[in-house]
């Protein structure tokens, strides 16, 4: 068998070189070439038509303004369908969409005299106090609202969440609409593996010891995550519907996204069959056990991924913060945005089809 290979023929770079052409002809080895590899076959394969493509997003990656620029472009051309994020994420994410500011600066300031000061950093991000306190003001009076006064999933929670915001950002006159504002108007369904693990969860437990209903219960999650992968498989618009697991660093994030696989076949009992494509970020090592679900070829052993589909598999080891706005370039230069899914909308309709052939293979399973 022929052995994959493409002979390195290295040219001086050129003062007015684009990005696909800086991916595709000069990122040639070791971790480059895995990101060109990443972007290659996310354009050409995975942002399909009949490709619902899931995202998992850990690290501080919207303190630095990526929820702005990468993930929110991303929804709108249609190139991903829905997500799992850290609730960290999602909290600094409103910070934008509430018009607050944020300041890039240096990592290495006197943190005693950032506190006397009353000013916040993360790494080499920075901003006063007060935008904390602010947001956390935004949160604890819309969840007060009736619409939030029920048990619900973390995807309604974050829908109303992003209902809310995106009408502040019309009030202040944001221009550029934040994480949460986009995917409550584009129709994307967020989660979040760990909602009491943020400062929107400790506000949803403040106000649980003042009488408030809301109650965010994970088991909605976990089931209405299956169901989108479940229905990944069903044919959109003629064309075979596959899943693709897209994964921008690791932690529980990542995790919630690849066990929607093993819940379908080893809990449930249904179809046994793991993602068709699995895309990875990381900086983390799996021999430390710090790669939260370790490589694809070890997710083929829990039925994550499906090993057919290994070729269609690429980690690439570096920081997220490099990547992702290089990564979200190059699709967007070389695809054509796709039909929104909205899978928010369809939440209900995929829960109902799980449960059905769930109680199906029950009764089957009983009376065999």
């Amino acid at each position: 068998m022929a052995i994959p290979s493409k002979k390195i023929a290295p040219v001086p770079i050129p003062s007015d070189i684009g990005v696909v052409d800086l991916i595709d002809n000069y990122f040639t080895a070791y971790n480059s070439a895995r990101l060109r590899e990443i972007c290659q076959l996310l354009s050409r394969e995975v942002l399909q038509e009949g490709v619902t493509v899931g995202l998992s997003v850990s690290g501080a990656m919207t303190p630095a303004g990526f929820g702005v620029s990468a993930l929110a472009p991303l929804m709108r051309h249609g190139f991903v369908d829905w997500i799992i994020s850290t609730g960290a994420n999602l909290y600094h994410d409103l910070h934008y969409g509430l018009g607050m500011k944020l300041y890039s600066s240096s990592p290495f300031l006197d943190d005693v005299k950032l506190r006397e000061q009353g000013t916040i950093r993360i790494y080499d991000i920075i901003f006063d106090y007060d935008v904390l306190l602010g947001t956390d003001d935004f949160i604890r009076k819309i969840i007060q609202a009736e619409p939030f006064q029920k048990r619900m999933g973390t995807a309604e929670f974050h829908n109303l969440l992003g209902k809310y915001v995106r009408e502040v950002e019309k009030q202040v006159g944001v221009e550029h609409s934040c994480l949460l504002a986009t995917a409550y108007e584009c129709g994307v369904p967020i989660y979040t593996s760990s909602p009491g693990d943020s400062s929107i969860g400790m506000n949803v437990a403040a106000l649980s010891l003042s009488g408030s209903n809301m109650i965010i219960d994970p088991a909605i999650d976990v089931n209405e995550t299956a169901a989108i992968a479940y229905c990944a498989r069903d044919s959109i618009s003629g064309v075979e519907g596959k899943s693709a697991a897209v994964i921008i660093g690791g932690g529980s994030p990542k995790n919630f996204l690849l066990q929607t696989q093993p819940q379908l076949h080893e809990v449930l009992g249904l179809e046994e069959r793991g993602h068709d494509y699995f895309v990875q970020v990381t900086d983390a090592r799996p021999d430390t056990g710090g790669l939260s679900g370790a490589t694809p070829s070890e997710a083929v052993s829990w039925g994550k991924v499906d090993p057919e589909e290994l070729p269609s598999t690429v980690v690439c080891y570096t920081d997220s913060t490099i990547a992702l706005p290089i990564i979200t370039a190059y699709v967007i230069n070389q695809c054509k945005p796709r039909s929104l899914k909205r899978l928010y909308d369809r939440r209900e309709e995929m829960y109902r089809k799980l449960q059905h052939d769930y109680q199906q293979a029950q009764l089957v399973g009983a009376s065999s």
